[in-house]
């Protein structure tokens, strides 16, 4: 049965360590954790969680873009498991955009990321997959990869003045719209 896990919160010593390689992919608790971060991050209106968010320190994350309350412009995917993922390459163009994060709840940030990254990964099946990400997805990822390496978004925001509170980021940005 699925469970919805509750997501750590900044200053849980847990989002500041980088988290370990899964080795057994098949293992009973890593197939639960998986169904478990599906469920978590479509409850909480999130487009991505990875397990140290919900105090696991393993390398998995999972990807879930689609439009919801707080990403109304996202595009739709099915969720991905990514298990002990890389950046393999990168394109030299860096965009900002406004990130959330389920771990700092309430803020918002305008995060440089690189615009289009390719990826390698493990799926929950144990096939190595490989990616090109654009735009929003990449953003994803690369915010996820972050919490697999100790870091949140506010690590990556170049000044204070690049921060919002989510009800000024409702009223001024989404409903420009």
């Amino acid at each position: 049965m699925v469970k919805i896990l509750q997501v750590a919160q900044l200053g849980n010593e847990i989002l500041r360590y980088p988290a370990q390689p899964i080795n057994n992919i098949g293992d009973k608790s890593v197939q639960k954790l998986i169904d478990d971060l599906i469920a978590t991050v479509v409850a909480t209106n999130g487009v991505g969680i990875a397990a140290p968010q919900v105090s696991q320190s393993d390398r998995l994350f999972i990807v879930a873009s689609r439009p919801n309350l707080r990403y109304p412009n996202a595009p739709k995917m099915e969720p991905i498991a990514m298990i002990n993922p890389q950046i393999s390459s990168h394109s030299e163009e860096i965009v900002k955009g406004w990130e959330g994060c389920l771990s700092v709840p309430g803020i918002r940030g305008l995060v440089p990321r690189y615009r289009v990254i390719e990826v390698e990964y493990t799926d929950r099946e144990g096939q190595l997959e490989k990616q090109k990400l654009t735009d929003f997805v990449a953003r994803i990822f690369q915010h996820e990869y972050d919490h697999l390496e100790g870091l949140v978004f506010l690590d990556r925001v170049e000044s204070s003045k690049d921060l919002i509170t989510e009800n000024e980021y409702q009223k001024q940005i989404v409903n420009q719209f």
